[in-house]
C-alpha cells in the first residue's frame, strides 16, 4: 500500500478502495493536538478518488487519551471558542464528509479521543478499550462536539454520569449502551473495521450517502418532515443509475432462477 503520510502524528495509506488514517503520536497515547487535528481535516476534506470507505485506528497501545491538555494552558476564553470551533469543523469533515467511517478502538477511548470516535458511523471496539470523560476532573467542558454527538449514542443521563462521576466505561459495557456496534478480541479490531469497509465499498454510493448525510438530520426532525426528506431521498437514490443496473441485475438473476426451478 502506498505511503500518504502528511505528518509525524498521522499514517495514511490506500488499501484498495479503503483509506486507512491511523493516528500516530505513540508517546502522546494518542493525544489530539491541532496538528494532528488539521491533518485529518485535510484527509478528509480531500478524499482521493475512488476511494468508497475510511478505516481510523491508532498505534500504539491506545486509539487516543484525548485533547493535548498542553494546549489549554495559554488559551483565553475567546481563542477557547475559537478552538472549539475548529475541532467541530474537523469533526464534521468525518461525520457528514465524501465516504463512510469505521473506528477501530483499542486502550483509551477518552475525552477528545471519544468525540473523535463518535463522529464515525461504525465503531468496532476491541476488548481492551476503556471510555472515559475527565473534563470535570480537569474544570473543562467538552468542545469537541461531544455534548452533540455522545447523547445521541448513549443518552444524556449516562454522559452526564461519566462527566460529574468520572466513570470508566469499560468495553462491554460500552457495546452495550451503544458506544460500539461491534465487540472483538486483542488484535482484531482493525481487520474486522477492514472487513466493514470492503462491504460498504460494494454498496450503491447514493445509499452510503444518504445513510450519511440523510439519517441523522431525518432522526432529528418531526415525523412529517422526516417522512418528507426520506421520500425526497428514497426518490433520489432509486433514479441513480446505479441504483437501476443493480435493480436490473437482480430481477434478472430471479427470474432466472424462477425458470430453473420450473424446467426442473
Amino acid at each position: 500500500m502506498p505511503s500518504l503520510d502528511l505528518s509525524p502524528s498521522l499514517r495514511v495509506e490506500r488499501d484498495g478502495s479503503v483509506l486507512v488514517v491511523r493516528l500516530s503520536r505513540v508517546a502522546k497515547r494518542n493525544a489530539l493536538d491541532d496538528e494532528t487535528m488539521l491533518g485529518l481535516e485535510s484527509v478528509f476534506a480531500s478524499m482521493p478518488a475512488g476511494v468508497g470507505a475510511a478505516v481510523l485506528c491508532a498505534e500504539g497501545e491506545h486509539f487516543s487519551a484525548g485533547l493535548d491538555l498542553s494546549e489549554l494552558t495559554e488559551r483565553s476564553a475567546a481563542e477557547g471558542a475559537l478552538h472549539s470551533r475548529q475541532w467541530h469543523r474537523v469533526l464534521d469533515r468525518v461525520q457528514f464528509g465524501r465516504v463512510p467511517v469505521v473506528a477501530a478502538l483499542h486502550g483509551a477511548v477518552v475525552g477528545g479521543g471519544l468525540e473523535l470516535a463518535a463522529a464515525a458511523h461504525i465503531r468496532v471496539a476491541e476488548r481492551s478499550t476503556f471510555y472515559a470523560l475527565p473534563e470535570g476532573a480537569r474544570g473543562i467542558f467538552v468542545g469537541g462536539g461531544g455534548s452533540v454527538r455522545i447523547p445521541r449514542l448513549i443518552g444524556v443521563a449516562r454522559m452526564a454520569d461519566m462527566i460529574l462521576t468520572g466513570r470508566v466505561v469499560n468495553a462491554e459495557e460500552g457495546h452495550q449502551i451503544g458506544l460500539s456496534q461491534y465487540l472483538v478480541g486483542a488484535g482484531e479490531g482493525v481487520a474486522l473495521a477492514m472487513t466493514l469497509a470492503r462491504r460498504i465499498v460494494e454498496n450503491a454510493p447514493m445509499t452510503n450517502y444518504a445513510v450519511m448525510h440523510a439519517l441523522p438530520r431525518i432522526a432529528e426532525v418531526g415525523q412529517d418532515q422526516g417522512l418528507l426528506f426520506e421520500s425526497l431521498m428514497a426518490a433520489i437514490s432509486q433514479d441513480a443509475p446505479e441504483a437501476k443496473k443493480r435493480l436490473h441485475e437482480f430481477l434478472n438473476k430471479q427470474g432466472r432462477s424462477k425458470n430453473e426451478k420450473v424446467g426442473e
